[in-house]
């Protein structure tokens, strides 16, 4: 064998090793470029009625900016995608990540504040009863409503909206 042959299969080894190398370059660029242009995720809330739980992220956030009321208002307009049903005597559990409960949050239903203060829990429940009461009017006693649009709005320490997640919970007969 002369010396140019050793040569030449000597260097196509680190050819191909210089093009597995560049591959390689090549495939953690994209990923970092298709990590970079991913949105960082919202924090989630958990609904749970005995064995059934419902997660939801925010319906608008802004990395815990606060929000317009403009903006507020359109996400809080919108139809919620997520359910889930308490029967008489249920309880609704509801838990959020540990940087919504830090802020504070308070839960509204079908529009009327629940809470008379911003929770700073990272858990809390809620009766059936407090979701769905007993109206009061002259002609007497209404039955509650059957289903009740439910809100939960991150308040943030200057009281100002950071965050809102929706669900609905039906009423069981």
């Amino acid at each position: 064998m002369t010396t140019a042959t050793r040569r030449s299969r000597t260097s196509t080894p680190s050819r191909g090793k210089a093009r597995r190398t560049v591959a390689v370059l090549g495939a953690v660029s994209f990923g970092l470029v298709a990590l970079a242009a991913c949105d960082k995720p919202t924090p989630l809330t958990t609904v749970t009625v005995g064995s059934d739980t419902i997660t939801t992220g925010a319906a608008c956030y802004n990395d815990g900016k606060p929000l317009s009321t403009k903006i507020l208002q359109s996400c809080l307009g919108a139809k919620p995608d997520k359910k889930i049903s308490v029967g008489p005597g249920g309880k609704v559990r509801i838990g959020v990540e540990p940087e919504v409960a830090d802020n504070g949050w308070a839960l509204v239903v079908n529009g009327q504040g629940l809470m008379n203060e911003a929770s700073h829990d990272t858990y809390r429940s809620f009766s059936h009863d407090e979701l769905f009461p007993v109206q009061q009017s002259q002609q007497g006693a209404a039955p509650p409503a059957k289903t009740a649009q439910v809100a939960l709005i991150e308040v943030g320490k200057s009281n100002k909206p950071k965050g809102a997640w929706q669900f609905v919970v039906d009423r069981k007969s």
